[in-house]
């Protein structure tokens, strides 16, 4: 267990030092309270920059997915963004009722639609792109390009663990 993280010992300084804010049962989990905060702030900027042009957390993906891929199948944006197809469902459903993509069955597979975004969402990419910087920049801004580096590097490691403990623990079919 990291130094400083976990439950305090008799005589070593408490955890409580560290992040006043973890109630007692979660000091062992200060990672986690960590992860789920920098998470949840990070989305609720993003969805106070994306709600200028009438989007929200999550479609940002789908549109720069189909802005630089095209027309994909609704499977295929499943499988490249990381979600899962329920969730894909109501994200398209809400981008095609607010005008931004048109769902087409596929001409060779009669099983899958494909997706497209329409002009109207091809309008909105510079502002997109722009409020992804933004994003960025505010988020990392502040770091040195070696503090950048290293975060990412963390944030990779940290990826590839939560992946293979999502494998292990899934449940069989």
């Amino acid at each position: 267990m990291p130094k400083g993280r976990g439950a305090a010992s008799a005589g070593s300084p408490s955890t409580d030092a560290v992040n006043p804010q973890l109630p007692p049962s979660a000091q062992a989990g200060a990672t986690n309270q960590a992860i789920f905060s920098v998470a949840r702030l990070h989305r609720m900027l993003a969805g106070q920059l994306l709600r200028r042009v009438g989007l929200y957390p999550g479609q940002e993906l789908v549109m720069m997915q189909l802005w630089d891929l095209g027309p994909q199948r609704q499977i295929d944006l499943v499988r490249l963004i990381g979600s899962d197809t329920a969730t894909m469902t109501r994200t398209v459903k809400r981008l095609e009722h607010a005008g931004f993509v048109r769902r087409r069955p596929s001409t060779t597979d009669k099983r899958s639609t494909i997706i497209e975004p329409t002009a109207a969402s091809l309008a909105l990419r510079n502002e997109v792109e722009e409020m992804w910087a933004e994003l960025e920049n505010l988020t990392v801004g502040d770091l040195s390009a070696d503090e950048q580096d290293a975060l990412l590097r963390v944030l990779a490691r940290i990826e590839d663990s939560l992946s293979r403990a999502t494998e292990r623990h899934a449940p069989l079919a």
